[in-house]
């Protein structure tokens, strides 16, 4: 726990250190926010362009700065182990090398994405959905084998039930988990503070878990993420000096997805995740009722809390009371994995 502390303290510290260099690149290389031009289903975003028409041009790619600090503090830890400063590195093969490939895979993907939306000056949404999917699902892929054929990974954990084994039904499951949650958290990183707040609660509750299941490395690498992501959030909050991007959130959902397989309790995930699961639903409530019901809409405007905006609750309020419930659900997902 000592050590856990620690790495964690020094990834926070880390990234503080790191920030304002950091945004002062950003911003001279003219890494700036693009305005959407239009939603998902190619109408016009009104209701998000009257709300954060003033945030254009504002840094972003920040996730570049939670990995890299994620990757310097995994790798001061196997320093310090190698010269025996410290018992045991962050860089373990079975816990924790399938969050970090997935964390800097992802990370890659999405800045990938964030550059050509840049680039594009806002008329191209970064990659288009296809290649995005396909590359998502590759990642994926070779995660959920890793997880079947290595690890030996082939059941579901039910709360007040037990295990349930599945079989080769792992892989497209798991699979599922690590897009859905990342693009869920994707989704959800549109307001200032709004999924970075979440993201330390999320990590910090399977953090918890983790560390009562035994998995101390796994626990210490939460914490980490956590820490990191603390980070970014301490100028993040309203008004945002930068925003994480895809290259953050992608990276960031994915590798919550994969914790919540490691550690059984992917069941779990959509406690801890409530608002990330709820923003999810919103888009594809919205599009669906758009497709089938003539155009018309359930919600002023999706992801949700954008809808919340339009109720005129103000941004920083719908951040904070979405913070509110997360903390509450994430807390109930701790007491059903820990009783269940």
């Amino acid at each position: 726990m000592p050590e856990t502390l620690i790495y964690g303290g020094f990834a926070f510290l880390l990234g503080l250190l790191l920030t304002p260099w950091f945004i002062a690149f950003l911003r001279k290389n003219k890494m700036g926010k693009q305005l959407r031009v239009e939603t998902v289903d190619s109408r016009e975003a009104t209701v998000f362009r009257t709300y954060h028409k003033h945030k254009f041009g504002t840094p972003t790619m920040g996730g570049l700065l939670i990995w890299g600090s994620i990757l310097m503090t995994v790798l001061l830890s196997r320093l310090l182990s190698y010269t025996g400063f410290v018992e045991h590195s962050l860089l373990q093969r079975g816990q924790v090398y399938l969050p970090l490939f997935i964390l800097v895979s992802l990370g890659i993907l999405g800045a990938f994405d964030d550059y050509l939306n840049i680039i594009g000056a806002g008329k191209k949404k970064g990659l288009d959905w296809l290649p995005k999917l396909i590359t998502l699902l590759v990642i994926s892929g070779a995660a959920a084998l890793w997880f079947y054929c290595k690890l030996g990974y082939d059941q579901v954990y039910v709360p007040f039930s037990g295990p349930v084994h599945i079989g080769i039904l792992y892989i497209p499951l798991c699979m599922f988990i690590i897009v859905g949650t990342a693009n869920a958290v994707n989704v959800t990183d549109g307001l200032d503070g709004l999924a970075a707040g979440l993201l330390i609660i999320a990590f910090g509750s399977f953090g918890l878990l983790s560390y009562i299941e035994g998995l101390d490395v796994l626990a210490a690498f939460c914490f980490v993420v956590a820490g990191a992501t603390a980070a970014f959030l301490w100028h993040n909050v309203p008004p945002a000096l930068f925003f994480m991007g895809d290259t953050g959130s992608l990276a960031l959902g994915g590798t919550l997805g994969v914790i919540a397989m490691m550690t059984d309790q992917m069941l779990v995930l959509p406690f801890v995740g409530f608002i990330f699961m709820i923003e999810m639903l919103s888009v594809i409530i919205q599009l669906t009722s758009k497709k089938f019901r003539g155009g018309k809409k359930v919600f002023k405007a999706a992801p949700i809390h954008h809808h919340f905006e339009a109720l005129e609750w103000g941004e920083s309020k719908v951040t904070m009371r979405l913070w509110i419930v997360g903390s509450f659900m994430a807390f109930a997902g701790v007491i059903v994995s820990v009783f269940g």
